[in-house]
Protein backbone atom coordinates (compact mmCIF):
# COMPACT_ATOMS: atom_id res chain seq x y z
CA UNK A 1 0.00 0.00 0.00
CA UNK A 2 0.98 3.37 -0.80
CA UNK A 3 0.95 5.39 2.20
CA UNK A 4 3.48 8.60 1.32
CA UNK A 5 1.24 12.31 1.56
CA UNK A 6 0.04 14.20 -1.26
CA UNK A 7 2.78 16.48 -0.86
CA UNK A 8 5.59 13.68 -1.26
CA UNK A 9 4.49 13.11 -4.56
CA UNK A 10 4.60 16.12 -6.00
CA UNK A 11 8.14 16.29 -7.48
CA UNK A 12 7.03 12.62 -8.87
CA UNK A 13 5.62 13.04 -12.23
CA UNK A 14 2.26 11.21 -13.58
CA UNK A 15 2.53 8.35 -16.33
CA UNK A 16 0.48 9.43 -19.27
CA UNK A 17 -3.01 7.89 -19.66
CA UNK A 18 -6.38 9.35 -18.50
CA UNK A 19 -7.11 9.36 -14.32
CA UNK A 20 -11.18 9.66 -13.75
CA UNK A 21 -11.26 11.55 -10.68
CA UNK A 22 -14.56 11.74 -8.42
CA UNK A 23 -15.26 15.62 -6.90
CA UNK A 24 -17.61 16.36 -4.17
CA UNK A 25 -21.15 16.27 -5.21
CA UNK A 26 -22.15 19.04 -2.44
CA UNK A 27 -18.86 19.21 0.96
CA UNK A 28 -16.51 19.77 -0.75
CA UNK A 29 -14.61 18.16 2.73
CA UNK A 30 -15.50 14.81 0.79
CA UNK A 31 -12.52 15.21 -2.26
CA UNK A 32 -9.87 12.52 -1.40
CA UNK A 33 -6.52 13.31 -0.75
CA UNK A 34 -5.40 10.72 -4.13
CA UNK A 35 -7.97 12.98 -6.30
CA UNK A 36 -5.74 16.22 -4.59
CA UNK A 37 -2.90 14.97 -5.39
CA UNK A 38 -3.80 13.76 -9.04
CA UNK A 39 -5.57 16.93 -9.45
CA UNK A 40 -2.11 18.55 -8.12
CA UNK A 41 0.23 16.38 -10.33
CA UNK A 42 -1.88 15.75 -13.86
CA UNK A 43 -1.08 18.19 -17.06
CA UNK A 44 -4.32 19.33 -18.00
CA UNK A 45 -7.98 18.59 -16.64
CA UNK A 46 -11.16 17.49 -19.04
CA UNK A 47 -14.30 19.16 -17.19
CA UNK A 48 -17.90 19.83 -18.00
CA UNK A 49 -17.96 23.40 -16.83
CA UNK A 50 -14.61 25.24 -17.05
CA UNK A 51 -16.13 27.62 -14.22
CA UNK A 52 -16.93 24.74 -11.76
CA UNK A 53 -14.04 23.21 -12.12
CA UNK A 54 -12.10 26.48 -11.50
CA UNK A 55 -14.09 26.89 -8.63
CA UNK A 56 -13.06 23.71 -6.97
CA UNK A 57 -9.04 24.00 -8.31
CA UNK A 58 -9.19 27.34 -6.69
CA UNK A 59 -10.29 26.27 -3.54
CA UNK A 60 -7.80 23.56 -3.24
CA UNK A 61 -4.68 26.13 -4.52
CA UNK A 62 -4.61 24.28 -7.64
CA UNK A 63 -4.04 25.90 -10.96
CA UNK A 64 -4.15 23.66 -14.04
CA UNK A 65 -4.92 23.67 -17.56
CA UNK A 66 -9.13 23.23 -18.03
CA UNK A 67 -10.76 21.82 -21.06
CA UNK A 68 -14.16 21.79 -21.53
CA UNK A 69 -15.76 17.82 -21.93
CA UNK A 70 -19.27 17.28 -22.10
CA UNK A 71 -22.48 16.18 -24.38
CA UNK A 72 -21.90 18.62 -26.50
CA UNK A 73 -18.13 18.86 -27.47
CA UNK A 74 -17.32 17.38 -30.96
CA UNK A 75 -15.83 14.19 -31.85
CA UNK A 76 -12.77 16.08 -32.32
CA UNK A 77 -12.29 17.18 -28.90
CA UNK A 78 -12.21 13.84 -28.05
CA UNK A 79 -9.74 12.78 -30.69
CA UNK A 80 -7.49 15.41 -29.30
CA UNK A 81 -7.69 14.69 -25.46
CA UNK A 82 -7.01 10.67 -26.65
CA UNK A 83 -4.04 12.23 -28.48
CA UNK A 84 -2.84 14.14 -25.56
CA UNK A 85 -3.04 11.29 -23.45
CA UNK A 86 -0.06 9.50 -25.23
CA UNK A 87 2.04 12.05 -23.41
CA UNK A 88 -0.04 13.81 -20.75
CA UNK A 89 -1.28 12.68 -17.97
CA UNK A 90 -5.13 14.14 -18.11
CA UNK A 91 -7.71 13.95 -15.41
CA UNK A 92 -11.53 13.72 -16.26
CA UNK A 93 -13.77 15.27 -13.86
CA UNK A 94 -17.85 16.22 -14.05
CA UNK A 95 -19.14 19.00 -11.97
CA UNK A 96 -20.16 16.83 -9.62
CA UNK A 97 -19.52 13.01 -8.47
CA UNK A 98 -18.26 9.88 -10.34
CA UNK A 99 -17.18 10.86 -13.77
CA UNK A 100 -19.35 8.96 -16.47
CA UNK A 101 -22.18 7.95 -13.90
CA UNK A 102 -25.00 9.37 -16.17
CA UNK A 103 -22.05 11.05 -17.98
CA UNK A 104 -21.13 11.50 -21.37
CA UNK A 105 -17.08 10.78 -20.21
CA UNK A 106 -17.73 7.14 -21.30
CA UNK A 107 -17.17 7.82 -24.48
CA UNK A 108 -13.76 8.97 -23.79
CA UNK A 109 -12.67 6.46 -21.35
CA UNK A 110 -13.81 3.86 -24.21
CA UNK A 111 -11.73 5.37 -26.66
CA UNK A 112 -8.46 5.42 -25.01
CA UNK A 113 -8.82 1.84 -23.86
CA UNK A 114 -9.59 1.36 -28.06
CA UNK A 115 -6.28 3.61 -28.20
CA UNK A 116 -4.22 1.16 -25.64
CA UNK A 117 -3.88 3.92 -23.55
CA UNK A 118 -4.06 3.45 -19.42
CA UNK A 119 -6.80 4.67 -17.85
CA UNK A 120 -6.82 4.90 -13.71
CA UNK A 121 -10.70 5.39 -11.43
CA UNK A 122 -9.95 7.27 -8.20
CA UNK A 123 -13.58 6.22 -6.47
CA UNK A 124 -15.03 8.79 -4.42
CA UNK A 125 -18.52 10.70 -4.17
CA UNK A 126 -21.62 9.80 -5.81
CA UNK A 127 -24.88 10.35 -5.50
CA UNK A 128 -26.83 7.68 -6.28
CA UNK A 129 -24.79 5.73 -3.70
CA UNK A 130 -24.94 7.86 -1.31
CA UNK A 131 -29.11 8.77 -2.07
CA UNK A 132 -29.22 4.51 -1.56
CA UNK A 133 -27.75 4.29 1.35
CA UNK A 134 -29.56 7.24 2.78
CA UNK A 135 -32.75 5.94 1.89
CA UNK A 136 -33.01 3.13 3.88
CA UNK A 137 -34.57 1.04 0.94
CA UNK A 138 -33.14 -2.43 0.03
CA UNK A 139 -29.77 -2.04 -1.22
CA UNK A 140 -28.46 -5.86 -2.02
CA UNK A 141 -30.56 -5.37 -5.52
CA UNK A 142 -30.66 -2.36 -7.18
CA UNK A 143 -30.50 -0.84 -10.23
CA UNK A 144 -29.54 2.53 -11.69
CA UNK A 145 -31.28 4.13 -14.58
CA UNK A 146 -30.33 7.85 -15.18
CA UNK A 147 -32.67 10.31 -15.67
CA UNK A 148 -35.99 9.51 -16.20
CA UNK A 149 -37.64 10.70 -19.56
CA UNK A 150 -39.18 14.01 -19.76
CA UNK A 151 -42.13 12.72 -21.79
CA UNK A 152 -44.90 11.46 -20.13
CA UNK A 153 -45.38 8.81 -22.57
CA UNK A 154 -41.55 7.80 -22.62
CA UNK A 155 -41.73 8.31 -18.58
CA UNK A 156 -44.25 5.59 -18.48
CA UNK A 157 -42.95 2.53 -20.46
CA UNK A 158 -39.43 3.24 -19.13
CA UNK A 159 -41.63 3.07 -15.71
CA UNK A 160 -43.54 -0.36 -16.71
CA UNK A 161 -40.38 -1.83 -18.34
CA UNK A 162 -38.27 -1.79 -15.36
CA UNK A 163 -40.99 -1.92 -12.33
CA UNK A 164 -41.01 -5.77 -12.76
CA UNK A 165 -37.46 -5.61 -11.44
CA UNK A 166 -37.41 -7.00 -8.00
CA UNK A 167 -34.54 -4.69 -6.91
CA UNK A 168 -34.14 -1.33 -6.19
CA UNK A 169 -34.46 1.55 -8.80
CA UNK A 170 -32.45 4.50 -8.53
CA UNK A 171 -33.18 7.66 -11.22
CA UNK A 172 -31.63 11.29 -11.29
CA UNK A 173 -34.43 13.65 -11.31
CA UNK A 174 -34.32 17.58 -11.62
CA UNK A 175 -37.30 19.76 -8.83
CA UNK A 176 -39.56 20.98 -11.66
CA UNK A 177 -40.11 17.24 -12.86
CA UNK A 178 -40.47 15.70 -9.49
CA UNK A 179 -44.18 15.64 -9.23
CA UNK A 180 -44.39 14.37 -12.66
CA UNK A 181 -42.03 11.69 -12.10
CA UNK A 182 -43.81 10.64 -8.31
CA UNK A 183 -47.23 10.65 -10.10
CA UNK A 184 -46.13 8.30 -12.86
CA UNK A 185 -44.59 5.89 -10.31
CA UNK A 186 -47.62 5.97 -8.59
CA UNK A 187 -49.36 4.26 -11.50
CA UNK A 188 -46.72 1.29 -11.11
CA UNK A 189 -48.58 -1.97 -9.23
CA UNK A 190 -47.34 -3.60 -6.13
CA UNK A 191 -46.34 -1.36 -2.79
CA UNK A 192 -43.75 0.57 -3.26
CA UNK A 193 -41.75 2.32 -1.11
CA UNK A 194 -40.48 5.94 -2.68
CA UNK A 195 -37.50 7.66 -0.81
CA UNK A 196 -36.87 11.21 -2.54
CA UNK A 197 -32.87 12.52 -1.43
CA UNK A 198 -32.13 16.01 -2.43
CA UNK A 199 -29.47 18.56 -1.05
CA UNK A 200 -27.13 15.32 -0.21
CA UNK A 201 -24.42 16.30 1.83
CA UNK A 202 -24.85 20.03 2.31
CA UNK A 203 -26.10 21.61 4.94
CA UNK A 204 -30.34 21.13 4.76
CA UNK A 205 -29.39 17.55 3.22
CA UNK A 206 -33.01 15.59 3.55
CA UNK A 207 -34.27 12.20 2.48
CA UNK A 208 -38.30 11.69 2.48
CA UNK A 209 -40.08 8.33 2.39
CA UNK A 210 -43.35 7.37 1.75
CA UNK A 211 -45.80 6.27 -1.50
CA UNK A 212 -45.62 7.95 -4.50
CA UNK A 213 -48.85 10.28 -3.71
CA UNK A 214 -47.79 10.37 0.04
CA UNK A 215 -44.55 12.40 -1.46
CA UNK A 216 -46.33 13.65 -4.50
CA UNK A 217 -48.71 15.73 -1.87
CA UNK A 218 -45.77 17.25 0.28
CA UNK A 219 -43.80 18.27 -2.51
CA UNK A 220 -46.59 19.83 -4.17
CA UNK A 221 -46.46 21.99 -1.15
CA UNK A 222 -43.12 22.55 -1.05
CA UNK A 223 -41.21 22.69 -4.67
CA UNK A 224 -37.95 21.08 -4.06
CA UNK A 225 -34.82 22.50 -6.11
CA UNK A 226 -31.54 21.43 -7.26
CA UNK A 227 -30.76 17.87 -8.70
CA UNK A 228 -32.50 15.38 -6.71
CA UNK A 229 -31.96 11.26 -6.26
CA UNK A 230 -35.57 9.38 -6.77
CA UNK A 231 -35.86 5.83 -5.35
CA UNK A 232 -38.37 3.21 -5.55
CA UNK A 233 -38.91 0.09 -3.50
CA UNK A 234 -38.94 -2.62 -5.21
CA UNK A 235 -42.39 -4.67 -5.36
CA UNK A 236 -44.09 -5.55 -2.77
CA UNK A 237 -47.79 -7.43 -1.97
CA UNK A 238 -50.64 -6.00 -3.64
CA UNK A 239 -52.20 -3.23 -1.55
CA UNK A 240 -55.66 -4.79 0.12
CA UNK A 241 -58.78 -4.22 -1.59
CA UNK A 242 -62.09 -2.90 -0.30
CA UNK A 243 -65.53 -0.97 -0.97
CA UNK A 244 -64.46 1.70 -3.76
CA UNK A 245 -66.53 4.31 -2.22
CA UNK A 246 -65.02 3.93 1.24
CA UNK A 247 -61.32 3.87 -0.07
CA UNK A 248 -62.30 6.82 -2.19
CA UNK A 249 -63.51 8.48 0.99
CA UNK A 250 -60.44 7.53 2.94
CA UNK A 251 -58.08 8.79 0.42
CA UNK A 252 -60.54 12.12 0.29
CA UNK A 253 -59.13 13.17 3.27
CA UNK A 254 -55.82 14.35 2.34
CA UNK A 255 -55.73 14.04 -1.96
CA UNK A 256 -57.37 15.72 -4.69
CA UNK A 257 -59.89 13.58 -6.55
CA UNK A 258 -57.65 13.03 -9.46
CA UNK A 259 -54.97 11.73 -6.84
CA UNK A 260 -57.69 9.56 -4.58
CA UNK A 261 -58.80 8.14 -7.93
CA UNK A 262 -54.89 7.30 -8.83
CA UNK A 263 -54.78 5.72 -5.54
CA UNK A 264 -57.54 3.52 -5.36
CA UNK A 265 -57.26 2.66 -9.15
CA UNK A 266 -54.22 0.73 -8.23
CA UNK A 267 -54.80 -0.73 -5.33
CA UNK A 268 -58.14 -2.41 -6.98
CA UNK A 269 -57.64 -2.38 -10.76
CA UNK A 270 -60.68 -0.88 -11.42
CA UNK A 271 -61.23 1.87 -14.04
CA UNK A 272 -59.37 5.32 -13.19
CA UNK A 273 -61.86 7.83 -14.53
CA UNK A 274 -64.75 6.06 -13.62
CA UNK A 275 -63.49 6.48 -10.02
CA UNK A 276 -62.47 10.38 -10.51
CA UNK A 277 -65.86 10.95 -11.87
CA UNK A 278 -66.96 8.81 -7.88
CA UNK A 279 -64.68 11.05 -6.36
CA UNK A 280 -66.20 14.04 -7.75
CA UNK A 281 -69.52 13.26 -6.69
CA UNK A 282 -68.47 11.93 -3.32
CA UNK A 283 -66.18 15.50 -2.74
CA UNK A 284 -69.60 17.40 -3.93
CA UNK A 285 -72.23 15.26 -1.89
Amino acid sequence: MDTQSPESNLSIPLEPGLYIVATPIGNLGDITLRAVDILRRCDRVACEDTRVTGKLLKHLGISRPLHRYDDHAPPRAREQLVGAMRSEAVALVSDAGTPLVSDPGYRLARDAREAGIAVTTLPGPCAAIAGLTLSGLPNDRFLFAGFLPAKEKARADVLVELGSIDATLVFYETGPRLLKSLWAIGELPGDREVAVARELTKLHEECRTGSAAELAEYYEAHPPKGEIVLLVGPPGEAAPTGDPDQLLREALETLKPSQAAAQVAKATGLDRKALYARAMELKAG
